[in-house]
C-alpha cells in the first residue's frame, strides 16, 4: 500500500502543474531523442485530438531513468470507452478528475469518480468507459522501464 501511495502523491504532483516553465533539456546526440527535462504545462497549451470524446497529449518522451514517460488526460462523453479492453508490456496509473466511470481491473469492473485511482499492472486485461450521464475526465501517467521499447521492436 505504501507504494501506491507514493505512486498517487507523484502522480498527483505531476497532474497539479498549471503552468509551463519548460528548462531546456540537456543537449543529445543527433541519433538519440531528447530527455524530457523538468517541465510543466498549462492547460491551454496542450492539444486537444478526438478519441470518442478527447485527449490530450502532455508529454511523451525517454527521461534520464526511463524509456518512455507519457501523460494524457481523456474527456469522453457518457456511454462512450476510449477504446476496448486490451492489455500490454507498461504500467499506468489513472487519476479520474470528473464524472463517473467503469473500470475493468483484475477482471472486475469497479465504479468509480473524483479523485480515484487506478493501478493497471502490466500485461493485464484492464479497460475504462463513462459511466455518467456527464463528460468523465481522467489523467494517464504511463512508463516504460530501460529496454521495454527496444524489446517490443521487431
Amino acid at each position: 500500500m505504501r507504494t501506491l501511495s507514493l505512486a498517487v502523491v507523484l502522480g498527483a504532483a505531476v497532474v497539479s502543474a498549471n503552468v509551463r516553465a519548460a528548462a531546456p533539456a540537456s543537449p543529445a546526440p543527433a541519433a538519440s531523442p531528447a530527455i524530457l527535462g523538468s517541465t510543466a504545462v498549462s492547460w491551454e497549451e496542450i492539444q486537444a485530438r478526438p478519441l470518442n470524446g478527447r485527449a490530450r497529449q502532455v508529454f511523451k518522451d525517454p527521461t534520464a531513468t526511463l524509456d518512455e514517460l507519457e501523460m494524457h488526460v481523456t474527456t469522453l462523453p457518457p456511454g462512450q470507452a476510449s477504446h476496448p479492453p486490451h492489455k500490454h508490456p507498461d504500467e499506468e496509473l489513472i487519476i479520474v478528475k470528473e464524472g463517473t466511470v467503469e473500470a475493468l481491473v483484475n477482471g472486475v469492473t469497479k465504479r468509480l469518480g473524483p479523485g480515484s485511482v487506478i493501478f493497471q499492472a502490466a500485461n493485464q486485461m484492464h479497460g475504462l468507459r463513462n459511466a455518467g450521464d456527464t463528460p468523465a475526465v481522467y489523467h494517464v501517467i504511463r512508463w516504460n522501464s530501460p529496454g521495454m521499447l527496444k524489446a517490443r521492436q521487431p
